[in-house]
């Protein structure tokens, strides 16, 4: 099951990225992860940036709302959705949580 937390700054999940994939897209869950394919390898932080476009796409938000707070070198990364892009209500979060777990088949 995917762990959506609401922090202070926003909202926070983890993703896993496979790098040099045949085409960009969400796959579903790997362990506790959204698994997120991506064509760009893992050079100068190609598929960083790609991970963060086919996200912010997904999920109908700017791409500089979203950001990689810890993983940048690695498979696993944990994402923060910043608060300004996240409507204060308790009703928004649970639609966004729900944008998020709709992007697992």
């Amino acid at each position: 099951m995917l762990s959506i937390r609401k922090t202070s700054q926003g909202i926070c999940f983890t993703v896993y990225v496979q790098p040099r994939s045949s085409k960009n897209m969400i796959v579903g869950l790997h362990r506790d992860s959204l698994k997120v394919k991506v064509t760009a390898p893992p050079v100068d932080g190609a598929a960083n940036r790609a991970c963060i476009r086919l996200l912010a796409k997904c999920l109908s938000v700017p791409a500089s709302s979203l950001d990689i707070i810890t993983g940048h070198h690695s498979r696993t990364k944990t994402i923060l959705l910043k608060a300004n892009a996240v409507p204060p209500g308790a009703k928004e979060l649970a639609d966004l949580k729900q944008r998020i777990n709709r992007l697992i088949k």
